[in-house]
């Protein structure tokens, strides 16, 4: 009884972040990968200080893909420029740094990685969604269509 009552719940919520996407703007979904990797590697710091390996590995899984998949697959580097390679290097840093921390339990990895995306986040809220084609860190995420970051790459 009680199973099915988590699952409504789960799908419920689930529900409700499709809906955030769907109506998410192209700044904001880049906020949401942000966010969605700060709470992953904050998870892992967590399950690492409580000894579960599974749910670490997880957690800290979930922070790479974030980034591989979700902020660095979103660079336009056509158009980004020096700022979209750089980013691309430092969250090419970020997963092996993330990796390290996985295999060696090292939660001072995660703080390096935590503080450093948090201060990216900081940096791209401070553009807001009104900063306009002008705005270089703007230029350097293609959140509307990621596929057009691998064309001519």
């Amino acid at each position: 009884m009680f199973g099915s009552m988590k699952r409504g719940a789960n799908a419920y919520a689930n529900i409700g972040v499709e809906t955030g996407v769907l109506a998410a703007s192209p700044h904001k979904l880049i906020t949401m990968l942000f966010d969605g990797a700060l709470v992953a590697i904050a998870l892992a710091k967590k399950y690492m200080a409580e000894g579960d390996i599974k749910h670490k590995g997880e957690s800290i899984t979930k922070a790479i893909l974030i980034i591989d998949n979700g902020l660095r697959a979103s660079l336009n580097k056509n158009v980004g420029g020096e700022l979209a390679l750089n980013l691309d290097s430092l969250y090419e840093y970020m997963s092996r740094r993330l990796f390290e921390a996985n295999a060696t339990n090292n939660p001072a990895i995660l703080t390096e990685i935590h503080g450093l995306l948090d201060d990216i986040r900081s940096a791209w809220e401070q553009i807001g969604p009104n900063a306009g084609p002008a705005s270089q860190m703007s230029a350097a995420y293609d959140g509307v269509n990621p596929q057009n970051n691998f064309a001519k790459a």
